[in-house]
């Protein structure tokens, strides 16, 4: 597999399949390329893109360094692009999102040609308020080395039940996520700044001006379809959908065709 070299050093694994314009596909939580979306969505995307996903620092074949900052995200993302030819568009899911309009904010111009956003897992109304307990106590989990129970605490708090816990442990899903459990805070800190339960200002993403397509799946809490209208309407130039009979595990063969045609289009 190819690697990448972000600013700082650290080695940045990558994988490419397809012919056409390039597309970077930014993955959520929890989620590297050998464990998660992005593979299917890949193979689904291929005919008509060159598609690149690749493993946020931390994770699967990628290095890492301390101390973190959204900032370095940036720049690995920068890097993926740059090995893609220097401009590319972008499909981001879950906590994904946030880092790339942290992206589209701050690296130049035309770097970034389009951008797919898919559920960014914001609190922009009072219906959906942040537990106060969850970031002292993942934090506190992470610096005792408690693994696991920090990927169960993440899961509990993004509403999976004690019973798909218990399947999830029984089957070695939790130990299989525990190595990159430490990256959650780095999606705490990616999120958290929008934890707020009111809508993002267009403040937030002032030079995310090219085009954008944030899509809701209709089958989610409406707390999370609330935060997709939110999103849209912060930044000038996007374009809101809502995906029907989809939720926040949204199928590749539901999402690839919003993708294909809006950069392609």
């Amino acid at each position: 597999m190819p690697f990448v070299a972000s600013r700082d050093g650290t080695r940045i694994g990558y994988s490419v399949a397809g012919a056409g314009p390039a597309l970077v596909i930014v993955d959520g939580a929890l989620c590297w390329r050998a464990s998660g979306p992005s593979g299917a969505l890949a193979a689904a995307l291929r005919d008509r893109f060159t598609v690149y996903t690749y493993d946020r620092r931390g994770r699967g074949e990628s290095g890492d360094a301390r101390p973190y900052a959204v900032a370095r995200e940036v720049e690995d993302l920068d890097a993926v692009i740059t090995a893609a030819g220097g401009t590319a568009a972008l499909y981001a899911i879950s906590s994904g999102v946030p880092l790339a309009l942290a992206a589209g904010n701050s690296l130049p111009a035309g770097r970034i040609a389009k951008m797919v956003l898919y559920e960014a897992p914001i609190y922009a109304d009072p219906s959906h308020q942040a537990d106060p307990a969850y970031v002292p106590r993942l934090t506190q989990l992470l610096a005792y080395g408690n693994h696991v129970g920090a990927v169960k605490l993440f899961l509990r708090n993004v509403g999976v039940p004690g019973f798909g816990l218990l399947m999830m442990q029984i089957m070695g899903i939790l130990r299989k996520l525990a190595p990159v459990a430490p990256t959650l805070a780095y999606d705490t800190a990616l999120c958290a700044p929008y934890w707020t339960s009111s809508p993002p200002s267009p403040a937030a993403w002032p030079n995310v001006t090219m085009p954008v397509l944030n899509v809701g799946g209709g089958k989610s809490d409406a707390w999370m379809q609330n935060a997709q209208s939110a999103i849209s309407r912060a930044l000038p130039n996007a374009t809101h959908r809502t995906l029907p009979g989809q939720n926040h595990m949204v199928a590749a063969g539901a999402i690839a065709p919003l993708i294909r045609a809006f950069v392609a289009g």
